[in-house]
């Protein structure tokens, strides 16, 4: 990887994110920036920057996964960080949270996507670094350039150089995931299945059935984000019931809320590889994590010397 030009920068780690900043570092060859949240009996905490960053370009490393205090704790990052006469101040957000909230799904909600994104330029953002966002369009609500990182370029080595299957198929296990299984499935030159679901209401699936072949097929599942698992494991178990040889999925964001680690070690799938862009809350002997932390090291390196990001992007 290049080098940084000048050494006039310093990140920083959220509570929620502090491993995945220092592997940053690591690959960056920079110690990470020290900084202490301080906690008070009522429950209010406040940040502060133990070192000077005047004049620096800030990277703020948070994945703004619930509580919302994750995300207060990240806003509180950049008011300290403007308030310190920082040059330029960059979310490092690896899950932006609240990304399923990006459109009027029915009549009389919120779109919280939006408004987090107007209360991270409030606070004084001038960048954002980010990866699999849910929706692309998420992009647009900022006001300021967005970094729009993949987990293709991690997930593709990872299937070229482990999994090495012969019968490999691709397959969504809905149909919002088409867009990104079709991307895989070209890239890799492989058929393409769906899993067509209708929900009762959300976290809940009511029916799904496969549209495709997946006889005698090894089945790779492609999604953005696992929450309580209900859908990905359900789709792998459909598959094996209808002929598959082996399931397997990916996900860039394991948010595995419970019951979801369970589900993920009752069901069929042979293995669920995700990236550490989220500390995973409980072991499980089926997942597997890959190290994104190069890839933001080096999307913050580019930043700083004003290059192109465009080449980190496989797919």
């Amino acid at each position: 990887m290049n080098t940084i030009k000048e050494n006039n920068y310093a990140v920083f780690a959220g509570s929620n994110s502090l491993h995945l900043a220092e592997e940053i570092c690591k690959s960056l060859g920079c110690p990470l920036g020290k900084m202490t949240t301080e906690h008070f009996a009522d429950g209010e905490f406040a940040v502060y920057y133990e070192e000077s960053i005047r004049g620096k370009d800030v990277f703020l490393v948070q994945s703004t996964t619930p509580s919302a205090d994750n995300l207060l704790e990240l806003l509180l990052m950049v008011d300290a960080a403007k308030r310190a006469s920082a040059h330029y101040i960059t979310a490092v957000i690896p899950y932006f949270g609240w990304a399923r909230q990006d459109r009027k799904d029915k009549p009389r909600v919120s779109i919280g996507a939006k408004l987090i994104a107007d209360m991270l330029g409030s606070a004084g953002i001038t960048r954002l670094i980010t990866m699999d966002l849910h929706a692309d369009q998420i992009q647009g609500f900022f006001n300021v350039p967005v970094d729009h990182l993949y987990a293709s370029s991690v997930f593709l080595e990872y299937i070229n150089r482990e999994l090495n299957l012969n019968n490999l198929v691709i397959a969504t296990p809905d149909v919002g995931g088409t867009k990104r299984a079709n991307s895989y499935a070209k890239h890799l030159g492989v058929p393409m299945v769906i899993c067509h679901k209708s929900r009762i209401k959300a976290n809940e699936v009511a029916e799904m059935r496969i549209i495709g072949d997946v006889q005698r097929k090894d089945v790779l599942l492609i999604d953005d984000i696992v929450d309580t698992a209900g859908t990905i494991t359900k789709a792998g178990n459909l598959m094996m019931e209808n002929g598959a040889k082996s399931v397997r999925a990916i996900a860039s964001h394991a948010v595995m809320s419970d019951p979801a680690t369970q589900r993920v070690s009752d069901s069929a799938l042979v293995e669920m590889i995700f990236t550490d862009s989220i500390s995973l809350k409980k072991q499980c002997d089926k997942i597997r994590i890959l190290p994104v932390a190069e890839m933001f090291a080096e999307a913050i390196k580019r930043v700083c010397n004003h290059e192109s990001i465009s080449s980190l992007y496989t797919i």
